[in-house]
């Protein structure tokens, strides 16, 4: 059975993005069809200046509307990272595999190290090796799919090079992976700035639908999105990318197609009132689980522990596995009743 990994990062409130491109294939289609892990990886929040306090809070909420979009701890995996530690501990092995020169290639790596230089400043050392972590995560588990959007496709490809890299130097220890997406609004973009991918890490913006804004917010949000220059309503991604934007939108939400859903239009006013109540009753089921599951955090934190005493079960001989291959001495099991003396 293909065994699919991904996940999400705590770096602010999920979007609709997150769960158009990523969440809901997640609950429809792959903890069905595969032995999926789904996680909160919450150690790559820390690769930015962040706030303790507010990690924690996101590391919550984003377990629990994984739960409320639908994953079921009875045909999936769902965990926090930080909560097992292979993650860590196989990172610094393929830290000693990657290179400098592959690090420093990563673009998002390379956007923010350009910002931060501009401001006067610098960035941490592990926004430089996280993808490294990201690599760590995925071959942890030799999963064979990463559903991802199109701006980590890079990352994926940096852990297959990763992957085939030490299977050719120390003999064959990972699975490698590929990365997969799907057909429709794998990349929703900002309602302000339709070249831009609506990021959860925007703390705030009318531009950006969060999974828990209310309907009138989100209504309001879509009615106010930009769209293009002159009046005829069509799909073009590369010339019309606002009206494009709202139509794939709606596509993921309605089931039909972009291009067949532009020609049912002939005005701005009524897309958008349709995509914004597209999106609402979208949503609706998600938030009002996510009300409930609040109401019960006993039955989240359960579904976690349960989760990473699974995951770290399936992690561990893996990683194991490559601390022998790439020379590392295997730790002495402690003999049954030894005394131990300090």
């Amino acid at each position: 059975m293909t065994r699919v990994f991904s996940g999400v990062k705590p770096t602010g409130h999920l979007t609709l993005g997150n769960y158009l491109g990523a969440m809901r294939r997640w609950a429809a289609v792959d903890q069905h069809e595969a032995e999926a892990l789904f996680c909160v990886v919450d150690l790559h929040a820390l690769t930015v200046d962040h706030d303790p306090a507010r990690v924690l809070r996101l590391s919550r909420q984003s377990a629990t509307l994984l739960l409320a979009a639908g994953l079921d701890p009875r045909l999936c995996t769902v965990f926090v990272q930080s909560h097992v530690d292979e993650h860590a501990r196989l990172s610094y092995v393929l830290e000693c595999v990657a290179t400098d020169g592959e690090m420093r290639r990563m673009i998002q790596y390379k956007e923010k190290a350009a910002r931060e230089q501009r401001r006067g400043g610098s960035v941490r050392l592990s926004l430089l090796t996280y993808p490294v972590l990201m690599a760590a995560d995925i071959l942890a588990y030799g999963a064979d799919a990463v559903p991802v959007g199109d701006d980590q496709r890079q990352h994926v490809e940096l852990a297959r090079d990763i992957a085939v890299r030490f299977n050719q130097r120390y003999g064959h220890t990972f699975v490698v992976p590929r990365a997969t997406r799907p057909e429709v609004a794998a990349r929703v973009m900002n309602l302000q700035e339709p070249a831009s991918k609506m990021g959860k890490s925007d703390d705030v913006g009318p531009g950006i639908v969060y999974l828990l804004d209310e309907p009138d917010v989100v209504r309001k949000k879509v009615m106010r999105a930009v769209t293009d220059s002159g009046r005829e309503v069509v799909y073009d991604r590369e010339d019309r990318p606002g009206l494009a934007n709202l139509l794939e939108i709606l596509a993921a939400c309605t089931g039909g197609a972009p291009e067949e859903l532009a020609g049912a239009y002939t005005s701005y006013g009524d897309l958008k009132r349709d995509t914004a109540e597209a999106v609402v009753e979208v949503l609706r089921p998600l938030r009002e689980r996510h009300k409930e599951l609040c109401a019960d955090p006993a039955y989240v934190e359960g579904v976690l522990r349960e989760g990473a005493e699974r995951a770290r079960g399936m992690a561990r001989p893996t990683v194991d596995a490559a601390y022998r291959a790439i020379g590392l001495l295997p730790a002495v099991p402690e003999a049954a009743g030894a005394v131990v003396t300090v």
